[in-house]
């Protein structure tokens, strides 16, 4: 069956897009969560439409991204945690707490799932933890974990 997507889906198109999916995944899944519209001549022109937007609005968000990132690439993030006298740290510093630091630093709204982070940090120490604020622009951010005082 041919839809019109109405959001972008990881591995299927991007809003606006015309695919060709099983009927069944179209019918159980796509139109009754409002993820996809059956295809048909007006809803087609419809389409194109949505997708120009979407190219508008991606482009934007990748530019806003490309200035954080320029921004963040420069600034050192510093934590301070509580830690014991091998340097290992009384609970961990994980993802959200980056965001934070990262928003009370430099000022960037950032979301946890932003930044990727694939274990919590249980130490004192630099890491390069990367962060990702649009699926096309993803960048290294130096984060320094010291001892509260």
């Amino acid at each position: 069956m041919r839809v019109v997507l109405h959001e972008s889906i990881e591995g299927l198109g991007n809003r606006g897009d015309l695919v060709e999916v099983a009927d069944g995944y179209a019918r159980n899944s796509l139109i009754p969560k409002g993820l996809a519209q059956q295809a048909s001549s007006g809803v087609e022109a419809q389409a194109d439409a949505m997708k120009r937007a979407w190219q508008l609005k991606n482009a934007k968000d990748r530019d806003a991204a490309e200035e954080v990132a320029k921004l963040l690439v420069s600034t050192p993030i510093e934590i301070s945690a509580r830690a014991g006298a091998e340097g290992k740290l009384f609970g961990s510093v994980t993802s959200s707490d980056i965001a934070e630091a990262i928003n009370a630093k430099a000022g960037v709204e950032l979301d946890r799932r932003m930044v990727n982070l694939d274990d919590s940090i249980r130490a004192l120490g630099s890491y390069n933890v990367m962060v990702k604020p649009h699926p096309e622009v993803e960048f290294p951010v130096t984060v320094t974990v010291v001892e509260e005082s």
